[in-house]
C-alpha cells in the first residue's frame, strides 16, 4: 500500500500519524518549563533590570525547536518517501503526400460552388490544415503536369502556392499518366514507410507522353499508394466555352474516366472516390485524411527515486546541531 501525494509515495505511509506527536510534545515542554523555571529572590529589581538581554536569551529555545524538526525529518524518513518520474517517449512516423490538382479548363464548370477547382481549392486547404507531422508537396496538371510546390512541412508557403492556383497556367487538356508521374517522382526518394498520391480531376486523360496506367505500375514498384477522386455532378454541368464575346457557360454532359481512376488506384492499393458536389468532396478528403493518419508510438515509463536518505540526513543534521547549540552558546547552566 501506498500514499502518494504529487508523485511522492511512502512505502509505509502509516508511521507519518507520528509526527501527529509533534504539537503535543511542544504542549508538554513549554508547559513543564513553565512550572520548572527556578525562582531567585532579590531585594530590589533596580541593578537587574539595567542589565541587557543577551541573544542567547532570545534564542534559548531554539534546540527545542531543532530537536522537534530532527524528529519530524526522521519519522518521515522512516515512512520510506519514494519519488516517481513519469513521461512517455513519442515516436512519429511521417507520411509524404503529393497533393495532385487537375486545373484544366473543365475545373471551372459550375456544378459545384463557386465552381469545381475553386471548391478543390478549399477542400485541399481544409485537409493540410488536418496535418501536422506530414511532409505535402502539391503538383498541378492539365496538358502538362509540374510541381507548384515540393514536399514541405511549412503548411504556410504551401496553402501560399495553394491559393495561387487558377486555371489557364498550363495549356488546356487531361494529362493523367504525366500527372501521376509527376507525383511519383516527388515521392521516390522518400525514405518513409508511407508514400501517398491524391490525384483529383475532372475528365478523361486525353493528353500527355506517359500513359496512366504504366505510371501506376512505376507508383506501385516505390510503394506509393494512390488515391483518385472524381469530380462531376452525374448528367451534364455548365462548362465554360470560350465565345467571341467571351465566356459562356453551356449545359454538357460530364465524363470522366472511372474505370481509369479505379484501375490506377485498386493497382496501387488505393481507393477511388466520386464527388458530385462540395459537401461529398469534403467528406471524401475526411476520409482519406482518417485513412492515412501519422503512426505514432507512445513509450509510458514510471521510475522510482527513493528518497528516505535526504529526510535521514536532514534529521541527523537538525540534531546534530541542536547538540552543538545546547552545549556550547546555548548550553543551560544548573
Amino acid at each position: 500500500m501506498t500514499l502518494t501525494l504529487h508523485n511522492i509515495s511512502f512505502v509505509h505511509p502509516w508511521i507519518l500519524w507520528l509526527l501527529l506527536s509533534l504539537p503535543l510534545i511542544a504542549i508538554y515542554y513549554f508547559r513543564k518549563n513553565k512550572k520548572t523555571e527556578p525562582s531567585i529572590h532579590f531585594s530590589s529589581f533596580e541593578n537587574i533590570s539595567k542589565i541587557p538581554k543577551s541573544l542567547a536569551g532570545y534564542l534559548i529555545r531554539i534546540p527545542f525547536f531543532l530537536r522537534l524538526l530532527a524528529i519530524g525529518f526522521l519519522i518521515v524518513a522512516m515512512a520510506r518517501p519514494v519519488s516517481f518520474l513519469e513521461g512517455e517517449d513519442i515516436y512519429s512516423e511521417g507520411i509524404d503526400i503529393a497533393l495532385v490538382l487537375d486545373i484544366s479548363g473543365s475545373m471551372l464548370a459550375k456544378d459545384f460552388t463557386p465552381d469545381r477547382l475553386a471548391a478543390a481549392k478549399e477542400v485541399i486547404s481544409k485537409f493540410i490544415d488536418q496535418r501536422h507531422s506530414d511532409r505535402i508537396g502539391l503538383v498541378i496538371f492539365s496538358k502538362e503536369a509540374f510541381t507548384q510546390c515540393p514536399l514541405t512541412v511549412d503548411y504556410n508557403i504551401l496553402k501560399n502556392f495553394l491559393t495561387q492556383v487558377k486555371s489557364g497556367m498550363i495549356t488546356d487538356g487531361t494529362a493523367i499518366g504525366n500527372a501521376i508521374a509527376n507525383g511519383v517522382n516527388r515521392l521516390k526518394d522518400s525514405e518513409v514507410k508511407s508514400k501517398v498520391i491524391i490525384l483529383l480531376t475532372d475528365g478523361m486523360n486525353n493528353a500527355g507522353e506517359v500513359n496512366p496506367i504504366t505510371a501506376a505500375e512505376i507508383a506501385k514498384t516505390f510503394n506509393i499508394k494512390i488515391y483518385t477522386i472524381g469530380v462531376g455532378t452525374r448528367g451534364t454541368a455548365m462548362y465554360p466555352v470560350q465565345t467571341p464575346f467571351g465566356i459562356d457557360y453551356r449545359p454538357m454532359p460530364v465524363e470522366i474516366d472511372e474505370d481509369l481512376l479505379q484501375k490506377v488506384s485498386a493497382m496501387t492499393g488505393g481507393k477511388y472516390y466520386r464527388a458530385t458536389d462540395n459537401k461529398k468532396l469534403e467528406s471524401i478528403y475526411n476520409e482519406i485524411d482518417r485513412l492515412e493518419k501519422t503512426k505514432v508510438e507512445v513509450t509510458s515509463y514510471r521510475n522510482a527515486k527513493q528518497l528516505f536518505g535526504e529526510w535521514l540526513i536532514l534529521g541527523l543534521l537538525c540534531l546534530g546541531l541542536e547538540l552543538i547549540l545546547s552545549n556550547t552558546i546555548l548550553r543551560k547552566l544548573p
